[in-house]
């Protein structure tokens, strides 16, 4: 690139300092003198520029214009500003106005005049509105029009004010312009473009303002709302999350984050509508807000942002309250995040055992319940969160307030130091409850007397008391109670001593424990001795069982324990123990009692199988058990199951797939001593994890395909066993599933099922829908086939019933470890056979009456057309020992048995001869009508039917309709039963005829093959579709062939059909 010469660069130099260089103000328009009308409006405009941009001030007379009526209203570039005098005023407004224009470089004025005259000066031609603007609603970027008419000579100019500034119709690219009739049309509205309008008429003689008009740009406004609102999350600390925060609204709001006070967002890049805060590397928990913002309001909403933390150690706990089992705590929190709930540990400081934990508790102040009297303790408190729990807090020490005692004095003993003196020691009380002020010593002969009447006597500072002035021989009874600065603890039990000097005293600390379900071991502390001849040689006890009368007694050696035998189980004795010397017995002990345990309730506890998520446990029970008393089963840290006593198993459902689980067997009764059974295992793993799948439908052989699970184990599997379970189908006729897994069947069930072999009778009752083996696989195949009737493994894969609905799972046997363990696989989906004919589902006795039934009712049906072809027969004949018989030329010369014959006869069809018959008159009789052809039958009978004279044998036509009734009744009957066949057992000589006489093609049944049944010949008979046996030429036909076979001939040689005179030979 060629370079610049000097005059060029001299030019360009000075070029741009002079545009960097302040400039003074310059107008670029000023303002025009004008002449108003009195109580109108006067405007006068001023703009300059400048650099730095110049002050505008309005001055009248030379000072700065200062009053109610004039306003000056700048433009919103700050180009210069408008002077608006409103009303005028006449002479006062009149005057010289100037406008400065002034920065730092210079200042610039312009003057104007303004004439005010009164409506009486006006001239001809002063400026006059005749059309001012009027109050518009236009909606938003739609056109809006501000009419304007004004009239003067000259005709005035017109211009137009909005909020007292001039409207600018150049520099909005033709949006706002103003029509050549004045008015000011404004498109595409803008809110911008809402404000009060007013219409300027100017000619030579002066300036008239229009009244105001308001235009209102009306938009749609809905106020900003939260559509996705932020939502609080919680993270681990030096995590990330983005929170997203979506607002709407009309006009849609702009959307920014703050965290306290503090904008997160920049104003100039804040977003519309939407905004997603995205944090990284969080340390410290802190509340996000999210701040949706337009010209309708604002709203605001909080994100909480939690970092997951172990809590900090709450404060050193501090006691407020003190009672002699209780003590009361508060504390602070010392956790600026939310705690879940703190935990108080205690303990007692003498006591080398952990800490004691009080969990759950929700608030700073707690009450410490349960401890002892006057003891000291060490407490403090831990602050847990959903994270876990954090620290303890610094431990504080604090002792309860005293208490009486809770225990009388221990090892109260005595022994007689002469014939009338007697010293008593004792112990201090186990749980004294405070500081032992003192004991009271209370002793009498009569133990039948109140406590308060016997001599008693206080001692302080020392556990032992003489008592002198004792009568010799006599039993006394002496107790002991400890006193706090509370009160009084409870009375010992009796001490009872005898004054005789070398008589062992009472042994003390006597109790009885069992051993075993017969015996009970004893054991007591032996009194003291004095000197050799006081030497204990012996003791005597006395038992006796229950509410007996008769005490047994025993002696024996000096010891301080013994084994009592021979007792009975379940049984409570009673016992009292005395030491013998060589100068006599000494006090029994008071009355103590002790139970021998019952037999032993159960044995061979074990698990009988191991499923995924249950156990079967099973047991055996004596034959003398007390089966009034439940076992309980407890498993799993504290959960137990309460067992019938008369059961000897249970299956334990709901338990995790491959855990170790401990099972234990107690009753209600005995809990301890050794009567519990303990049994462990471990449930089978998940190796099924997914069901039996559907390959297609069940088609109409019983078979469905299935597609089997996959196996997903290391272990060693012995074999898979296919299982069906029959639903059982309830009155709604919805199936019943009655387990939601396959781990709560019983497997003894499943087993009973596989074992069994025969099936019940057709009509027997049908058992509840049992689970059966279907196939058995050392490998499990991907797919297979149920209902093929084959062979698995022993097993055979049945049919699935017509209409019966299963379900299918997969049962994996494993050898993991000496229990036998089993795998199962979720049931599948249910599978419905398919159903031919589908059946109402029947009980026993619904199912006998739809057999039975309709036997019945084809007999009694039977039974009545027998009856009434009986009873026409005996009518005839007896109207025919009534009437004439034929001569005896007309008789053939054989005798005629069949009753067709026999009919054609006797019971001629009345012809010309009969007057009672006139419309036959023109008829010959049935015996000497020429025969009809049965090729003829079904055209001779339309022709009879359309001659309303001539009917059929009423005889015959009775009979074939109730012949045609009864079989399609039995066809209904037959109708029932899915194979649609029918038991006939037939003895009417009519339908005998009939079967012989049709061919199976035309019957409205067929024969089958016989069968024998409780020697009765049973014809098996196949409804075919029943139509009228007289109606169509077609079925017509096939009668008439029919009775044209050999074997009708054959039966019937003589047989024909009266119809109305006309003979049809068959």
């Amino acid at each position: 690139m060629s370079s610049l010469s000097p005059s060029l660069s001299l030019s360009l130099s000075l070029s741009l300092s002079l545009s960097l260089s302040p400039a003074p103000p310059k107008f670029l328009r000023t303002p025009n003198d004008q002449t108003g009308v009195q109580g109108g409006v006067a405007s006068f405009i001023c703009q300059a520029t400048g650099d730095p941009r110049p002050k505008i001030v309005w001055n009248k007379k030379g000072k700065k214009v200062s009053n109610q009526r004039f306003e000056v209203i700048d433009f919103d570039d700050g180009s210069g500003s408008v002077l608006r005098i409103q009303p005028l005023r006449t002479p006062r407004d009149e005057a010289i106005y100037e406008c400065v224009a002034s920065n730092t470089v210079g200042e610039l004025s312009a003057t104007t005049r303004l004439t005010v005259l009164r409506e009486d000066q006006l001239p001809p031609g002063f400026p006059t509105i005749d059309m001012g603007p009027q109050l518009k609603v236009v909606e938003r970027t739609r056109t809006a029009t501000m009419l304007c008419a004004a009239s003067g000579n000259p005709d005035p100019d017109i211009s137009w004010f909005k909020d007292f500034l001039p409207v600018n119709t150049t520099n909005n690219n033709g949006r706002i312009k103003q029509l050549r009739s004045g008015a000011l049309q404004i498109e595409q509205s803008e809110e911008s473009d809402q404000g009060k309008y007013e219409c300027v008429a100017t000619n030579n003689d002066g300036t008239r303002y229009s009244a105001p008009a308001n235009l209102y740009v009306r938009v749609r406004r809905v106020p900003p709302r939260f559509s996705i609102p932020p939502t609080d999350n919680e993270i681990m600390p030096g995590g990330s999350v983005n929170i997203t925060c979506v607002a709407v609204g009309s006009p849609m709001p702009y959307v920014k984050w703050m965290l306290g006070a503090e904008d997160l967002t920049p104003e100039d890049d804040m977003p519309i509508g939407r905004n997603v805060l995205e944090l990284t590397d969080v340390r410290q928990s802190n509340n996000y807000t999210c701040v949706a913002m337009s010209t309708l309001g604002v709203i605001e909403a909080v994100a909480q942002i939690t970092v997951k933390a172990l809590p900090k150690p709450p404060g050193i706990p501090l006691v407020t309250e003190r009672t002699a089992t209780s003590i009361t705590l508060t504390w602070d929190s010392g956790n600026p995040e939310p705690v879940s709930y703190y935990i108080i540990q205690h303990k007692s400081k003498i006591s080398e055992d952990t800490y004691k934990e009080i969990d759950g508790v929700a608030t700073t102040r707690y009450s410490v319940g349960g401890l002892s009297p006057y003891s000291d303790y060490e407490f403090r408190v831990v602050a847990v969160n959903n994270i876990g729990r954090g620290s303890p807090s610094d431990g504080i020490e604090a002792k309860t307030a005293e208490q009486a005692p809770s225990t009388a004095p221990r090892q109260v003993r005595g022994r007689m130091l002469s014939a009338t003196t007697a010293i008593i020691h004792w112990d201090e009380p186990e749980e004294a409850n405070g500081q032992i002020m003192g004991y009271r010593v209370y002793y009498t002969m009569d133990s039948a007397q109140h406590v308060n009447i016997w001599e008693k006597q206080i001692v302080r500072g020392s556990n032992f008391l003489t008592i002198q002035g004792l009568i010799p021989n006599k039993t006394y009874y002496i107790k002991v109670l400890a006193y706090t600065s509370v009160g009084d603890g409870p009375l010992s039990a009796d001490l009872q001593i005898i004054a005789k000097t070398g008589v062992p005293s009472q042994p003390t600390d006597f109790k009885g424990e069992a051993k075993s379900e017969t015996s009970i071991l004893l054991s007591w502390i032996a009194p003291a001795q004095t000197g050799q001849d006081n030497q204990i040689m012996g003791y005597e006890l006395l038992y006796k069982k229950g509410d007996d009368k008769e005490e047994k007694r025993i002696s024996f050696e000096p010891t301080t324990t013994y084994l009592l035998k021979d007792l009975k189980p379940f049984t409570t004795y009673t016992f009292q123990l005395a030491a013998r010397s060589k100068h006599g017995i000494g006090a029994y002990t008071n009355e103590i009692s002790a139970e021998t345990p019952q037999t032993l309730f159960a044995k061979n506890f074990h698990v009988k199988a191991a499923m995924k998520t249950s156990v079967l446990l099973t047991w055996e029970i004596p034959d003398n058990y007390n089966a009034a008393q439940p076992f309980t089963i407890l498993y799993d840290n504290g959960q137990s199951v309460e067992v019938d006593g008369k059961l000897t198993q249970k299956l334990i459902t709901g338990l995790q797939a491959g855990t170790q689980y401990s099972f234990l067997l107690t009753n209600r009764g005995n809990s301890a001593g050794g009567l519990q059974h303990r049994v462990s295992t471990m449930t089978a793993p998940d190796i099924l994890r997914t069901k039996p799948y559907l390959i297609g439908k069940t088609n109409l052989d019983g078979m469905v395909s299935v597609e089997l699970p996959s196996v997903q184990t290391s272990e060693k599997v012995r074999g898979y066993y296919i299982v069906v379970v029959p639903l059982k189908k309830q009155r709604t006729g919805k199936y019943l599933k009655p387990w939601d897994s396959p781990d709560e069947m019983n497997l003894e069930e499943l087993l009973k099922e596989i074992n069994r072999t025969t099936r019940g009778l057709r009509f027997r009752r049908q058992a509840e829908p049992k689970a059966y083996i279907a196939a058995y696989f050392k490998d499990l195949p991907t797919e297979f086939t149920l209902g093929d009737t084959k062979i698995y493994g022993d097993f055979e894969n049945k049919q699935l019933a017509n209409g019966q609905e299963y379900i299918f799972f997969v049962l994996a046997v494993l050898e993991i470890s000496e229990n036998t363990m089993y795998a199962t696989s979720p049931y599948s989906d249910p599978v419905v056979s398919a159903d031919l004919d589908p059946q109402p589902i029947i009980d026993e006795e619904e199912g006998l009456i739809w057999v039975v039934g309709p036997v019945l009712a084809v007999v009694f049906i039977i039974c009545i057309v027998i009856a009434i072809l009986l009873y026409k027969r005996k009518r005839a004949e007896s109207e025919a020992r009534k009437g004439s018989l034929p001569n005896s030329k007309e008789i053939p010369s054989h005798n005629p048995t069949d009753p067709v014959e026999l009919r054609r006869m006797n019971f001629q069809t009345p012809g010309s001869g009969d007057p009672g018959y006139p419309s036959n008159l023109h008829s010959s009789s049935m015996a000497s009508h020429p025969p009809i052809p049965i090729l003829e039958l079904a055209d001779h009978l339309e022709r009879l039917k359309a001659n309303d004279n001539l009917k059929f044998s009423q005889e015959y036509e009775v009979n074939m309709r109730l012949v045609s009734y009864l079989f399609a009744y039995l066809g209904q009957i037959g109708s029932l039963f899915k194979s649609r066949h029918v038991m006939l057992f037939s003895r009417n000589p009519l339908i005998q005829s009939l079967q012989k006489c049709y061919s199976p093609a035309n019957l409205p049944f067929r024969k089958a093959s016989p069968h024998r049944t409780a020697g009765i010949q049973e014809k098996k008979l196949r409804w075919l579709p029943v139509e009228n046996l007289f109606t169509g030429r077609t079925r017509g036909t096939q009668i008439s062939q029919s009775f044209q076979s050999a074997q009708c001939k054959a039966h019937h040689p003589r047989a024909a059909v009266s119809l109305n005179g006309n003979n049809f030979p068959i």
